[in-house]
């Protein structure tokens, strides 16, 4: 057995178990992306009296998340066909996912934004950062990626933001 699929088995066995449990799983891995966005735009605002680097963070992400998300991920997507656990394990997970797994758009488009979260506020980058894992675990839960997928959508994030940065590089002027 595969280590996949053993960390697999082992976080989507808590499935099924409790509605409550199960309704966090479900939040967690289709909604909490949205108050995570809210939270950014929060924090974009509150952090950034400036409203040209206001520009420049916002467009910072928009680029992370083009390359990772809209580029990386559906190019390997295009050529890689990994299906999800509950294709292969024939079991019908918690929420309705289409498509492929391999790897994960949500890790790396919601990763993408925790990491740009660093350029605003280290202390809200790193809540962004475990909030994003957390995504990911759910996301495992509720039956429709495997680790690995996640693993590599974040991995695909932080080298975006890298090459983002590389490019792009963000100098913030005193206040």
């Amino acid at each position: 057995m595969s280590i996949d699929l053993s960390i697999f088995q082992a976080i989507h066995g808590l499935a099924n178990h409790s509605k409550f449990i199960d309704g966090l799983g479900i939040f967690l891995a289709n909604y909490f992306g949205y108050l995570l966005i809210i939270v950014a735009v929060y924090l974009l605002f509150k952090k950034e009296k400036e409203i040209r680097r206001r520009i420049f963070v916002f467009l910072f992400f928009i680029l992370t998340a083009i390359l990772s998300r809209g580029l990386v991920t559906e190019i390997i997507r295009f050529f890689y066909h990994r299906l999800r656990p509950f294709n292969v394990l024939n079991f019908s997970p918690l929420i309705k996912e289409g498509a492929f797994s391999f790897p994960s758009g949500h890790m790396t488009f919601y990763f993408a934004l925790a990491m740009t979260i660093f350029l605003l506020n280290k202390k809200w980058a790193w809540i962004f950062v475990g909030g994003v894992v957390l995504m990911g675990i759910a996301r495992i839960f509720v039956g429709v990626h495997w680790p690995s997928d996640i693993l590599a959508g974040i991995l695909i994030a932080i080298a975006s933001y890298f090459i983002v940065k590389k490019i792009l590089p963000y100098k913030k002027t005193a206040q």
